[in-house]
């Protein structure tokens, strides 16, 4: 008889239960549970994405699999495909969405690195579009006849930990969602040239952070001033101002346009 802890068991002792509890009950997340709890929720969902589980009937047949263990696994024992929908469709997502952001924070600070040598953190901002299947995900319109999502993610560069998420539908245009961003004064964000929407990009400059974008072919500009020493592979480093009607409206003050040739 296996008298040790299993593994799964062992990867949610990480986890602080104090906090998930304290969350709950800011949402009321067990009132009138009896044994189905937000923990238990928790548990066998995680569950299903360790084991790769494709669909809630694959994960409810793998925890049948193992039903003797479910207790100590602290799963519980009263799990099944009832249960487990009606507990993913009526209880409120943000006792989830804050445990995520608190255990992403913990992780952060523990793996905190200095690559760059900057005074704030370095971040990446993109998107990437996921397909479904219209006859069953009917809400998530992207084309006539497909359909999708976009999971929008706030990359931490040093840590090598997402910091931010945000899901939408496959239609809502990227540049939308740099609305939504939880800015830093101080931080670096890196952008591709979807997200080359001048105002926006103002606001980050006002808020005191910085922003690397990679400009469009048709952009306007005139250069001010001239590097002229410059490091190897770099073709020219200036610094410019705007002159497109809209574009000089909407970003005002200077901006620094750098030209690098990569070998590879």
């Amino acid at each position: 008889m296996n008298q040790d802890k299993y593994v799964f068991a062992q990867l949610i002792s990480f986890l602080n239960r104090s906090k998930f509890n304290r969350i709950v009950t800011n949402y009321y997340g067990d009132k009138y549970v009896k044994h189905f709890t937000c923990w238990n929720q928790l548990l066998a969902l995680m569950f299903g994405q360790l084991c790769n589980r494709e669909s809630l009937r694959d994960l409810i047949s793998a925890l049948d699999a193992h039903h003797g263990k479910c207790y100590h696994l602290g799963i519980g024992k009263n799990v099944s495909k009832t249960n487990l929908a009606y507990a993913n469709q009526v209880r409120d997502y943000r006792i989830f969405e804050e445990f995520a952001y608190y255990v992403i924070d913990e992780a952060r600070r523990k793996r905190a690195t200095v690559i760059f040598n900057l005074s704030g953190h370095v971040y990446a901002f993109d998107s990437t579009t996921i397909d479904l299947c219209l006859a069953v995900f009917w809400w998530a319109t992207f084309r006539k006849h497909k359909g999708g999502i976009k999971a929008h993610t706030l990359f931490d560069v040093e840590t090598q930990i997402p910091s931010f998420f945000l899901v939408t539908a496959a239609s809502v245009h990227d540049v939308n969602t740099m609305d939504v961003i939880p800015y830093e004064i101080g931080a670096y964000y890196i952008f591709d040239r979807a997200y080359d929407d001048f105002k926006r990009l103002y606001h980050i400059h006002q808020i005191g952070a910085y922003l690397v974008i990679r400009a469009k072919d048709n952009i306007r500009y005139e250069i001010t001033k001239w590097k002229r020493r410059m490091p190897k592979n770099v073709r020219s480093d200036v610094r410019i101002h705007l002159t497109g009607y809209y574009s000089s409206k909407r970003y005002p003050e200077e901006l620094r346009m750098v030209r690098y040739w990569d070998e590879e």
